[in-house]
C-alpha cells in the first residue's frame, strides 16, 4: 500500500489534493519553458538525447522542489494521485517487457511481485524503492522493476516498506529485515538472492546487508544498488560541484528519516560501514550526480576489502538515470551490464542451498 493508505498517516482533503495536484502541473509547465535557455543545444551527443536529459532533468527538479514544499497530509495526498496513475499504467509495463504482476506480502510488509512470463526464473531480487526515504510506491517503479525482471529472468519483489517522516529510521530497515527472512526461508536458495534498491532505498539496502551481517543471516547471491545515497552527511565535492547538473535539489532533507541518528554512523551511511563481509556488488551510476564522490569513496573501499565489485559511471548522466531515462543508451548499458553481472553469479550458485536456520 502506498504511505496515504495506512490508516496512521494523515491526508488532506480531496479538495486541496485536487489543487495541488493543478498546481504541479502548473509548475511542470514552468519548468518546461526553462529547457531552451539552459543550454540544451550545446555539448556532446545528438540534439534528441541532450534535449530529453534537459527536459527530464527540469521536470524532475521541478516535481521535487513542489512536492517536498508541501505539508506532509498534502505530500501524502499528491503521492497518491501519482500512485493510482501509475497503477493504471502497469498494463504497458507488463506487456511490454513479458512479465506478470501481483501484489504480495512478505515478512509482513506488503509490495508487488514481478514474475517473467513463460518461463522459471533464475533466482530472486529484493528491492527497495527510492524516494529519499520519504515519498515513492511501488506502482512507481513498476516500469523499471519489469524491465529490470526482463533483464535479469529473476523474480523481483518491491517492498512498500514505511517512509518518513511517519516513520524515521530505523523503520525502513526493520521492514526490510522482515522482507529478507521471509524470502531467505522460502522456495529460493539464498545464493540466488539479490538485494537491490536506488537512491535512498539503495541507501537502506546497505544498511541491511551490514545489519544482516551483525544478526548472523545467509549471505545473498549479490547485492545491485543504482545511485545509492552511500553518504548521508553530503560533504563530498561533488555535492556543489554537480547541484546544477544534478536532478536532485542541493538542499536535500535528511532530518525527516534520520530524526536524530548521526549522519556519519555506518547505520545509515556505507561509506562508514566494513564492507570486507559484503556479497559480489553491482553500483551503476551517474558522473554529474551529486552523490559521485561518495559512491566513488563506497566503491575503492569494496575494492580495498576484496569484494567483488562492479562498478559502471556513466559520463553525462545524472541521478538514477536508468528509471528517469529508460530510453537512452546509458540506461540500455546497465540492463546489459546487469543482465551479465546477475546471469554470471546465478550459473555458478547451486538451485538450493543446504536448510539454514534462521
Amino acid at each position: 500500500m502506498a504511505m496515504a493508505r495506512r490508516p496512521e498517516v494523515k491526508t488532506s482533503r480531496p479538495p486541496i489534493a485536487a489543487i495541488d495536484t493543478i498546481g504541479l502541473a502548473q509548475h511542470l509547465v514552468n519548468a518546461l519553458l526553462h529547457v531552451p535557455f539552459r543550454g540544451a543545444l550545446k555539448g556532446s551527443g545528438s540534439v534528441p538525447d541532450r534535449l530529453s536529459a534537459a527536459v527530464v532533468r527540469e521536470v524532475s527538479r521541478s516535481f521535487i522542489g513542489y512536492a517536498s514544499g508541501l505539508p506532509i497530509d498534502q505530500f501524502r495526498s499528491l503521492e497518491l494521485v501519482l500512485d493510482e496513475t501509475c497503477r493504471a499504467t502497469i498494463g504497458i509495463s507488463k506487456l511490454l517487457h513479458q512479465v506478470d504482476v501481483e501484489e504480495r506480502t512478505y515478512g509482513g510488509v506488503p509490495g508487488l511481485f514481478f514474475r517473467p512470463r513463460g518461463d522459471e526464473p533464475k533466482g530472486r531480487i529484493m528491492y527497495l524503492h527510492g524516494g529519499g526515504h520519504i515519498g515513492s510506491t511501488p506502482n512507481m517503479y513498476a516500469y523499471f522493476t519489469s524491465s529490470i525482471t526482463a533483464a535479469t529472468g529473476c523474480e523481483v519483489f518491491v517492498a512498500d516498506y514505511r517512509l518518513a517522516p511517519e516513520f524515521p529510521y530505523p523503520a525502513d530497515l526493520e521492514d526490510a529485515l522482515s522482507v529478507l527472512e521471509a524470502l531467505l526461508s522460502g522456495e529460493f536458495a539464498h545464493s540466488r538472492l539479490f538485494i537491490a534498491g536506488d537512491s535512498g532505498g539503495g541507501g537502506t539496502a546497505c544498511s541491511l546487508i551490514h545489519e544482516a551481517q551483525d544478526r548472523g543471516m545467509p549471505k545473498v547471491a549479490g547485492l545491485i544498488l543504482y545511485s545509492p545515497e552511500a553518504d548521508l552527511a553530503f560533504e563530498h565535492d561533488s555535492v556543489t560541484e554537480n547541484a546544477a547538473l544534478d536532478v536532485l535539489p542541493w538542499n536535500i532533507p535528511t532530518t525527516p528519516f534520520l530524526h536524530g541518528v548521526n549522519p556519519k554512523s555506518g547505520l545509515v551511511s556505507a561509506i562508514d560501514q566494513d564492507v570486507a563481509h559484503w556479497p559480489p556488488t553491482f553500483i551503476a551510476y551517474g558522473q554529474d550526480e551529486i552523490f559521485r564522490d561518495s559512491i566513488r569513496v563506497l566503491v575503492e573501499h569494496l575494492l580495498d576489502a576484496g569484494v567483488e565489485t562492479h562498478a559502471h559511471e556513466y559520463p553525462g548522466m545524472f541521478h538514477v538515470f536508468p528509471i528517469l531515462m529508460p530510453w537512452a543508451a546509458a540506461s540500455r548499458a546497465v540492463h546489459r551490464e546487469l543482465g551479465s553481472f546477475v546471469t554470471r553469479i546465478l550459473d555458478a550458485a547451486p538451485v538450493h542451498d543446504p536448510e539454514v536456520e534462521l
